[in-house]
């Protein structure tokens, strides 16, 4: 079982090797400790200190009395019929964040979140309405990954889950690295996206700093209709978004893929199709579009299979490469936010049903 921590005990879960490289010079220990102490955190995923046994005994008694591993079982999850699992992590700063594992062929997926709550306030969103709470550390996003019994099965990785990962913009660039460095995961950033509806000047930093995919969370081509849906569409324009996004050169084996959450009679008409085209002119991407999955005390609805089917062909005629997400999970509480605000307040399944 995982070390907890305790009140005079700091969790080592989560700093990167300069941290662990900086820990080993205070304490006296030989550089390579870092490395070492990295490894069995990230590769070997320790669950005590014990376990570290190319660590001195005396390196691991110092270990002992100063830190826990600060890695955090699941304390609930719910298994979908079509082979999804919803994963609900209980945070030290208080409530509850969700990961989503999605099985489908030789690709696993892990949906990960980056906050407790979103300040964000998206009209169609789940955890939005919970509002924010904290912010997650870099040990509590990768600890989503590491402590699900399928962590070795992962492919691919997606910061989708709750939260608005550039809005805590630290802690997910110190958990890419952790993710993709070779002392840490050995990820490909190829195989991790990271998806916002547009974070300035973060989105920026992203496209310089790391080299994972971006999806962009779009939902309207039309400034006042996104901002009903995206309030943050005021203070981050999605024109100015993209606009960077046009003046990066984006790497052939990188992607940009807009996330499109299509809402019945709002936002899939012609207008909104030749709005888009001429949106995403310049930018070689693709459009994901995204069934609405029902949350309690919202009108909004999800086309049906018809109106969805021919929203994309009139896409793909504007030259716009497009697809349509399989929906997943749909009878565990699909809706990213649904579970952790049921275990926070169970009277959210009788509004889901009124």
């Amino acid at each position: 079982m995982p070390e907890h921590n305790t009140p005079l005990r700091s969790d080592l879960f989560g700093k990167n090797i300069d941290e662990l490289q900086s820990l080993a010079k205070e304490r006296g220990w030989p550089r390579f400790v870092a490395t070492q102490i990295a490894e069995w955190l990230y590769q070997h995923h320790a669950g005590t200190f014990d376990e570290m046994t190319n660590l001195s005994k005396k390196v691991r008694q110092e270990l002992q009395s100063s830190f826990a591993i600060g890695r955090q079982n699941p304390s609930d999850v719910k298994t979908s019929a079509d082979g999804t699992k919803k994963y609900l992590f209980p945070v030290q700063s208080g409530g509850y964040v969700e990961a989503v594992y999605i099985p489908d062929g030789k690709r696993h997926t892990l949906c990960v979140s980056s906050q407790v709550g979103c300040r964000m306030g998206c009209r169609f969103c789940m955890t939005g309405k919970q509002g924010y709470h904290s912010q997650l550390t870099p040990g509590e996003i990768i600890n989503q990954v590491s402590s699900i019994p399928e962590r070795d099965l992962i492919t691919n990785i997606v910061f989708m889950g709750m939260g608005e990962p550039l809005d805590n913009p630290d802690a997910l660039f110190a958990s890419l690295d952790i993710l993709t460095s070779q002392y840490g995961f050995g990820m490909s950033p190829r195989r991790i996206t990271v998806s916002t509806i547009g974070i300035m000047p973060a989105v920026k930093e992203f496209l310089e700093k790391s080299k994972c995919h971006l999806a962009i969370s779009l939902h309207s081509p039309f400034d006042e209709e996104r901002q009903k849906l995206v309030p943050a569409e005021k203070k981050h324009p999605i024109k100015d978004i993209l606009n960077v996004v046009k003046s990066h050169d984006i790497e052939n084996q990188r992607r940009v893929s807009i996330e499109y959450i299509v809402f019945r009679d709002i936002n899939h008409s012609q207008d909104h199709v030749n709005a888009l085209a001429r949106l995403l002119r310049g930018i070689r991407c693709r459009v994901n579009l995204i069934r609405f999955h029902t949350i309690p005390n919202s009108k909004l609805q999800s086309p049906n299979e018809e109106e969805l089917q021919k929203f994309r062909q009139a896409l793909e005629e504007k030259g716009l490469l497009t697809t349509i997400r399989r929906s997943r999970g749909k009878d565990i509480d699909a809706a990213c936010g649904l579970l952790s605000t049921r275990k926070l307040n169970p009277s959210a399944t009788t509004l889901l049903r009124s």
